[in-house]
């Protein structure tokens, strides 16, 4: 069957691998849509690992339900991506994001198990869930990074009427200022070096306000605006300008949440956070309970994820996305891959 791959630094290709085979276990589907997340633009700007494909956000329908006697054939899925092993201390908790086993052979993020960016894809049995008859393929598809947003905003433990700042207009950003809104914060800024991302955060809905993170006079205007800094900020970007400017936003014995990914190293000045006694978590992924939360969320038109997408694609688009994703002026922070188109 066709499907994207990497094939170098910042390329793709269009190629055949082969479709997944029943074995009585995994659920088998028809993808019918996929998203782009910013995890997998790290792939893409790296180029390895070569031969990968991609897609850990999709929605399906089902053609083996495998070991799941509660599935039928045509039934539409999502699932979580990940392969924890479920015996830890971390799975037992309900952790599984925790566990050491979670990424090594992750949907669409490892090379043995191929993602949606495939017209078919296998998934463990223990991780599906079905989507509800009221939400859309394109909601199935966005609730992988829906449930990365409500993760990082309950480590937060926003406080109704605090000041929230989240550092990065992508998707991850704009869902976490969404649910800083819906946790009662009184005043939700995002910062971002893309203007149209910026004022997109605003013209949506999630932020109150938006503030250019290449100005030299951001860190002293919002200093003075939130009268000694942020109660929260949520870090969604993973360079040190960003971290940096994170600990430098919050408040003393504030709470910066770390959700942005570095594949390097990052120098950041230590002695701001220990003069201000900061707390300060990372945070990665989701609880089976936070995914299944985002689907009943949207199932009960409690929160508008279609607002975030921006465009449909087909494969032969995947190329020209990822570019526009991070061409730094463009608007786009959600694209969604169709492989059958």
């Amino acid at each position: 069957m066709k499907c994207v791959a990497i094939k170098d630094v910042k390329q793709f290709e269009i190629t055949d691998i082969n479709e997944p085979v029943p074995n009585g276990k995994d659920v088998i589907i028809d993808v019918k849509k996929t998203g782009i997340c910013g995890s997998d633009i790290h792939y893409w700007v790296g180029g390895n690992p070569k031969g990968l494909v991609m897609g850990h956000e999709f929605c399906g329908v089902v053609t083996d339900p495998g070991a799941r006697s509660d599935l039928k054939v045509g039934d539409r899925i999502t699932a979580l991506p990940i392969s924890p092993c479920g015996k830890c201390q971390a799975c037992l908790t309900g952790n599984p994001q925790y566990c050491a086993n979670t990424w090594s052979e992750a949907v669409g993020l490892s090379i043995n198990n191929p993602g949606g960016l495939a017209p078919k894809l296998a998934v463990r049995p223990d991780m599906v869930f079905k989507v509800p008859d009221t939400m859309s393929d394109e909601e199935g598809a966005m609730v992988e990074p829906t449930a990365v947003g409500l993760h990082a905003i309950h480590l937060a433990d926003i406080k109704v009427g605090d000041k929230v700042l989240v550092v990065g207009g992508g998707i991850i950003g704009l869902v976490s200022a969404m649910f800083a809104k819906k946790e009662g914060a009184s005043l939700v800024v995002v910062s971002e070096t893309n203007e149209s991302r910026g004022k997109k955060a605003v013209s949506l809905g999630v932020a109150d306000e938006w503030y250019d993170a290449k100005s030299k006079d951001m860190v002293n205007d919002l200093m003075q605006k939130t009268n000694g800094g942020f109660d929260i900020v949520i870090e969604c970007v993973g360079n040190a300008p960003a971290v940096n400017s994170s600990i430098s936003l919050v408040k003393q014995g504030g709470e910066v949440v770390l959700v942005g990914v570095s594949m390097e190293p990052v120098s950041t000045y230590t002695v701001m956070a220990v003069m201000k006694e900061l707390v300060i978590k990372g945070a990665i992924g989701y609880t089976k309970t936070e995914f299944e939360t985002c689907i009943n969320l949207m199932a009960n038109k409690q929160i508008d994820m279609m607002k975030f997408v921006d465009d449909i694609v087909p494969f032969e688009k995947v190329q020209e996305s990822y570019e526009r994703l991070t061409s730094g002026t463009d608007s786009a922070v959600k694209i969604l891959v169709d492989p059958n188109m």
